[in-house]
């Protein structure tokens, strides 16, 4: 029996030194008064307030519907626009530059104009808010370089009639920001 016990003691001891590792982890830190402040850099977490009732929760997922639905135009929208700066730049003459506008305008009612009339009120202004986003310009300045100031105007005085307001610009920390929000799902693909 004392040789089983000395087997199993020896067995023991023998596991245990093999478990010891010396593994050394590095840590940032900072000693102030005396005291040793590890630094360490965390992951960015968003944090957004909780949905407290079914009309809120209702209202949510609406704009999140909207904001899919419209999204796709918003960064079409985008390219085309870059692409006509373009066009535009390397045609000098103004005269030549209208002509070119009201083309690719034909160009968009005939592609487009089915889809975008059948958005609602509420979808449009997200469009117009999403494509503010995208291109850095508010709605307003984009009509007015594009097609003058004269139907940029008529335009701006159409909208305010039904609510909108072609001249704000989007504000992705403040108003804006629950719409920035789903965005920032759908271009880390987590919606």
């Amino acid at each position: 029996m004392k040789t089983f016990i000395l087997t199993l003691f020896f067995f023991l001891a023998g596991f245990t030194a093999y478990s010891q590792q010396n593994d050394t982890l590095f840590i940032q830190a900072n000693v102030q008064s005396g005291d040793t402040i590890i630094i360490k850099q965390l992951d960015e977490v968003e944090v957004f307030p909780k949905i407290r009732n079914r009309y809120q929760a209702r209202r949510h997922s609406r704009l999140i519907r909207y904001v899919l639905k419209v999204y796709p135009y918003a960064q079409i929208a985008a390219k085309k626009m870059q692409e006509y700066e373009q066009i535009l730049i390397d045609t000098p003459d103004p005269h030549q530059q209208r002509k070119i506008m009201k083309k690719m305008e034909k160009e968009i009612y005939a592609e487009w104009e089915g889809d975008l009339k059948d958005l609602t009120f509420m979808q449009g202004g997200i469009l117009l808010k999403l494509i503010d986003r995208q291109s850095g310009e508010s709605s307003y300045e984009i009509v007015k370089e594009f097609r003058g100031g004269f139907r940029a105007f008529f335009y701006q005085s159409f909208a305010r009639i039904f609510g909108f307001n072609l001249k704000e610009r989007y504000d992705p920390k403040g108003k804006d920001r629950d719409i920035e929000y789903i965005v920032s799902l759908i271009e880390s693909n987590r919606l």
